[in-house]
């Protein structure tokens, strides 16, 4: 009885080192061709359709589309959701050169409620259009909101930046 516990402790100790293979993988480079219109574009707390269409913008292989073509040297390219929609250039290796971004009624960041609050207490935010450009070879992005106040009968326009200064 000795014998046989034995062998099968053996046994079971020995099958397990056999069935390891160690193969070498091939090594993968992953190169972010986009990211810095991800960084350039992307706040803290940025409305979430927001951020998920500017992904979208980023990731998008213009190369795998139909309309590429090797003979031109930009494509312009529309994406669209319900809130938004953003107007996108890209290079022929698939870099966004420019974007034009317009989304409607989306959450606003903290910097801008507080700076609304602050200056306009007892004023109600009844509509919002958030704007985006975005310029990689001028390197320079511009974030703007159009807000709608109304207070009773009372309606004004303001214009603030993504940090909540008043423009």
């Amino acid at each position: 009885m000795k014998k046989i516990i034995l062998g099968l402790l053996v046994f079971g100790l020995t099958i397990p080192s056999l069935a390891q293979d160690i193969e070498q993988l091939a090594e993968v480079w992953i190169i972010a061709t986009n990211y810095k219109y991800l960084s350039e574009t992307d706040a803290e707390d940025e409305a979430i359709p927001v951020e998920l269409l500017q992904r979208k913008v980023a990731t998008y292989d213009i190369k795998s589309s139909d309309i590429y073509n090797d003979e031109y040297d930009h494509y312009e390219v529309a994406f669209y959701i319900p809130r938004g929609k953003i107007l996108a250039a890209y290079d022929k290796d698939g870099k966004v050169l420019r974007t034009v971004e317009r989304f409607k009624d989306v959450k606003l960041p903290d910097m801008v409620m507080k700076s609304v609050m602050k200056r306009f207490p007892g004023w109600t935010v009844t509509k919002d259009l958030y704007l985006v450009n975005y310029h990689d070879k001028k390197g320079v992005t511009k974030k703007m909101y159009k807000l709608r106040l109304e207070n009773g009968d009372q309606l004004i326009k303001v214009k603030t930046d993504d940090e909540g200064n008043f423009l």
